[in-house]
């Protein structure tokens, strides 16, 4: 016997007839491959109560009925000659339709019993349109009707009729929300998609009331990358029959938008949410379909032919992040996993929030809940119902926004708080601090997609110091990400003679990245050797040049140093996977006067600028860019070319007071500066 906790009996005191123990769903699932909102639908019809006695009785009930008319695969055989036999029969099983130009009829596909070519009558079609997007979990009277001079399928449909409460009032589950604190509330969704939050932390509680955003906000856009094993694809494969999971992210403009040929939208005009599965799989077989979902993201509209057509469907990309998220956040972006044809500051832009899948812990038994929570069905009726309101305005009555957000960034924070009142506060009943909390979270989420866009796309996205401003007393305070904290590349102290960190370009994308530099010293006969900085001619001559200049300059910093007396080994590397380094002349002769004379470069600098064939400097490309590269990677001092000068207004005045600067005006003069000499 389960012993109810005090969540448990106010929940069957408010809600009596739509909670269910979702104990018995986890239970009977291991035994039945359907989703959960079909489980719980026959729940709710015979154990929707706390009798134990009933629930027994209703667990038999539910086990007789999966047994006799649900179709397993490799039963279909035996409910066909059933069906036959009995010539009517009811079966449990997800139904799929589509138009037959030819015979101007609709054909069904019945899954699991494998009927196919089965006419369906149009009033179905336009009752439950989904059947022609996917397909639909379904109570099915099947008939058999053998005719031999018919060319038909001998299965005839009788009687359809989806999963689903017959009737939701969503007024009831509103005006009792006011019975239940806050934090008990958020007990009651994590419970209710099968979570138990006694033995969760309060972030990931937030987290999994995050995720059902998009079944209550219209045109909501969310990724959530992480590890393995951490359900981020479960609760928009099983909670709710208003929701597809597309697995492995294979799909067409046809199917997602609109098929020209026959004239009908896609899955964007059927389902409240279209959630892609693995990320890193994604592929658009159409050329343009990319830029299509872009214009959707941004606008819930798209066009094809003559066409203009508006949805509400809300975007979900869920993928895996593989290795340490302190290591990606160093040497590369969050947003990585997306095949790179998506790599694209345009389409992330365009995402309202970004949940951090890493701090979710991976599923283990004890994270599954068996107490009490909503039926999903009906929950998910609820949540549907919560779409025709918007609580974007909560924010106004308490807040401002800084002055980092632009206009996309408000339109993101703003839906974000607007999904997480309506969870959390689908009566309308909070105050002051209950906005505060879900305006940070928002915040955090977007201030996250921001981050990525920086990297991926440099200075035009600098401005990632998100705030809000308190009306009331006028405080402005800021939000930071977790993952980003304490990530410093370079690190505070003295690091080993001829150790360095400089920006590098790409050759031919022009893009810059962070390098750091090694040297390895030993007597010799002035042999140097090299790995880390790519191949080609280019590359070859570049480092050649900084050693004859070395050679020759030598003796103009250190009297006592010689060159020809060490052997020498530089590594270059490359931390941000620019593939083969170039405009590093200066950095590898710093590098090479620190480790010949001993002495180090002066902590958390970072070389700026380059030199050509004897020693002219070298402007950096992108002065901006380099000095948020820098910044990002925890650089308190940057040695920089008096030519960079030029560059100097263009950069936002907030970054150039983050460094000490020293500027040097010929390589030997900033090998002095570099080392501290003055």
């Amino acid at each position: 016997m389960v012993i109810m906790d005090e969540l448990d009996i106010k929940l069957n005191q408010y809600y009596a007839g739509k909670v269910v123990r979702k104990d018995l769903t986890k239970n009977i699932k291991e035994g039945a491959n359907v989703p959960s909102y079909v489980l719980e639908y026959l729940l709710g019809m015979y154990c929707a109560t706390d009798n134990e006695d009933d629930i027994k009785q209703g667990i038999g009930m539910v086990k007789h009925v999966l047994a006799d008319n649900f179709v397993r695969p490799d039963e279909a055989e035996k409910i066909k000659s059933k069906i036959r036999e009995k010539g009517r029969y009811k079966i449990i099983d997800k139904v799929s339709a589509r138009l037959n130009e030819n015979t101007d009829s609709y054909e069904g596909h019945i899954f699991n019993i494998n009927i196919n070519k089965i006419t369906v009558d149009d009033s179905y079609i336009r009752k439950y349109e989904k059947l022609l997007c996917g397909g639909i979990w379904c109570i099915i009277d099947m008939e058999y009707v053998y005719d031999e001079n018919s060319r038909t399928s001998p299965f005839r449909i009788a009687n359809l009729k989806p999963i689903q409460m017959p009737a939701t009032d969503v007024e009831e589950y509103i005006g009792n929300r006011k019975f239940f604190t806050l934090e008990e509330w958020i007990e009651v969704i994590c419970r209710s998609v099968g979570m138990e939050p006694s033995n969760l932390d309060k972030q990931t509680r937030w987290h999994l009331v995050a995720r059902m955003i998009p079944f209550v906000e219209n045109n909501y856009n969310i990724c959530e990358l992480g590890p393995r094993g951490t359900g981020k694809s479960y609760v928009y494969d099983e909670l709710s029959p208003y929701s597809i999971l597309i697995s492995g992210g294979q799909t067409t403009v046809a199917n997602l938008f609109y098929n020209m040929g026959r004239h009908t939208v896609g899955l964007v005009g059927t389902w409240d949410v279209v959630a892609f599965d693995e990320v890193a799989g994604i592929n658009m077989k159409d050329k343009d379909g990319i830029q299509i979902m872009k214009g959707y993201m941004a606008n819930g509209s798209f066009s094809r032919g003559k066409e203009s057509i508006n949805a509400n469907t809300s975007m979900v990309f869920v993928g895996n992040i593989n290795g340490s998220i302190e290591n990606l956040v160093k040497v590369s972006h969050l947003l990585s996993p997306f095949p790179k044809d998506m790599i694209d500051t345009a389409f992330f832009d365009r995402f309202h929030h970004y949940l951090p899948g890493w701090e979710i812990p991976k599923m283990r038994p004890e994270f599954f809940t068996d107490s009490y929570g909503f039926i999903s069905d009906y929950f998910s009726e609820c949540l549907r119902e919560m779409r025709k309101r918007n609580f974007s305005d909560a924010i106004q009555k308490y807040f401002r926004l800084g002055k980092d957000l632009n206009q996309r960034d408000v339109i993101a924070v703003k839906k974000t708080v607007s999904g997480l009142m309506k969870l959390l506060f689908p009566d309308g009943v909070y105050d002051k601090e209950d906005v505060r909390l879900c305006l940070e979270y928002a915040l955090v989420g977007r201030r996250r997609i921001k981050e990525q866009l920086k990297k991926i796309g440099g200075l035009e996205f600098y401005d990632v110091h998100f705030s809000y401003i308190d009306l009331e007393d006028g405080e402005e305070r800021y939000v930071s990400t977790p993952e980003n904290g304490g990530s410093a590349l370079i690190p505070e102290g003295d690091l080993q003679p001829g150790a360095l960190y400089s920006i590098a370009n790409q050759p031919d994308e022009g893009n810059l990245g962070l390098v750091r530099l090694d040297l390895q010293i030993m007597p010799g006969n002035g042999k140097f050797t090299h790995t880390g900085f790519g191949s080609g001619t280019k590359i070859s001559d570049e480092l050649k040049e900084a050693v004859n200049y070395c050679r020759s300059n030598l003796n103009r910093i250190s009297q006592n140093a010689r060159f020809a007396d060490c052997e020498m080994h530089i590594k270059a590397t490359d931390i941000n996977g620019l593939g083969v380094l170039s405009g590093l002349e200066l950095a590898v002769f710093i590098s090479l006067v620190s480790g010949i004379t001993g002495r180090s470069i002066q902590s958390q600098m970072c070389v700026l600028g380059s030199m050509s064939i004897g020693g002219t400097i070298i402007p950096t490309s992108d002065l901006a860019g380099a000095l948020q590269i820098a910044h990002d990677a925890g650089a308190k001092r940057i040695l920089i070319p008096v030519a960079d000068m030029m560059q100097y207004s263009k950069v936002p005045a907030d970054l150039i007071s983050k460094f000490s600067l020293d500027v040097y005006s010929d390589p030997v003069d900033a090998a002095f500066k570099a080392l501290g000499i003055k």
